[in-house]
């Protein structure tokens, strides 16, 4: 019951997000990709490689992972990868994913497989904070926008002081120190050179991805440059990745802040959403769909 309400619970809210979407109306999202021949044989194959690469660095990346814990085959990796992706759909930041992935492992190994999770999601993370850092850096720079430095200087300070009381709480309570010292020596664990590959798997797939979005605005006829359009792709990312919000509105989000970016560029709206969507479909939806399968012949071994 529980792999059936997952799977139907994510046809569902896909298919109200691709017919029932406020921003973007399933006709007119059509009407443009055929006008702008997306359904060419040339443009399907492109994209789906850049789907295909996507998803073999985040495999590739979570079999160096797991691997660490258990010995892991690329099959075995796709399978959690897959899977894990479709019981995430619906929960904010994709935290299904930790769930999911410790059920196809024992229970003594499950913690672990939970930092891992964490150790490869943070890797990733870290690009997109530090290309977009740059990429935002330049599009601020170049459109001269105003900045309210006033709440930049109040969030830092919050965060400083959450920091201070965290690290206040850590000196006073022995169960964090220790719940901490673990943490260390876990991370310390995990041997260098898995880590400089998963953080080279992060990368790729970060760039493939970027430049996917950079592909769709080339078949889509938008004239920017490449420095103009990796700035703004870097940024939406950006910006949307530091918004916690389920993984079901992810192309809602990516729409808006997508708007706002290339608003600047004075590109149309529909141009910008027919574009995030897309990206969704073939980076969420599509991976969802064949992940559906795994989840409903997951076989649960509870004397694990």
């Amino acid at each position: 019951m529980i792999k059936l309400s997952i799977v139907i619970g994510c046809g569902y809210f896909i298919y109200t997000k691709l017919i029932e979407n406020e921003q973007l109306s399933f006709s007119d999202f059509y009407q443009n990709l055929i006008k702008n021949n997306i359904f060419s044989l040339k443009n399907i194959t492109f994209l789906l490689i850049f789907t295909i690469l996507n998803w073999i660095s985040e495999i590739l990346k979570w079999k160096k992972l797991a691997s660490f814990t258990k010995k892991t085959d690329l099959k075995s990796a796709a399978i959690q990868s897959l899977s894990s992706l479709t019981a995430s759909f619906i929960t904010p930041n994709r935290i299904g994913e930790y769930g999911a992935k410790v059920l196809y492992f024992e229970k003594e190994k499950r913690n672990k497989i939970l930092g891992l999770n964490l150790v490869g999601n943070f890797y990733q993370m870290l690009m997109t904070l530090i290309f977009g850092v740059f990429g935002f850096s330049y599009f601020v720079f170049q459109h001269k926008i105003e900045i309210d430095f006033q709440q930049i200087i109040a969030l830092l300070i919050i965060g400083i002081l959450v920091i201070t009381l965290f690290f206040f709480a850590v000196k006073y309570f022995n169960v964090s120190k220790s719940y901490l010292k673990k943490i260390q020596t876990f991370l310390k664990e995990i041997p260098q050179n898995i880590n400089i590959k998963v953080s080279f798997f992060s990368f790729l797939r970060f760039v493939i991805f970027s430049h996917q979005f950079y592909f769709l605005l080339l078949v889509f006829k938008v004239d920017l440059s490449y420095f103009d359009a990796i700035s703004a792709i870097t940024s939406v990312y950006l910006i949307a990745s530091i918004i916690p919000m389920l993984s079901l509105f992810d192309v809602v989000l990516k729409g808006t802040v997508a708007i706002w970016v290339f608003s600047f560029y004075n590109l149309e709206p529909l141009t910008i959403l027919s574009i995030t969507s897309i990206m969704w479909i073939l980076n969420f939806v599509l991976p969802a769909i064949i992940g559906s399968y795994f989840v409903l012949t997951f076989k649960p071994n509870f004397a694990k």
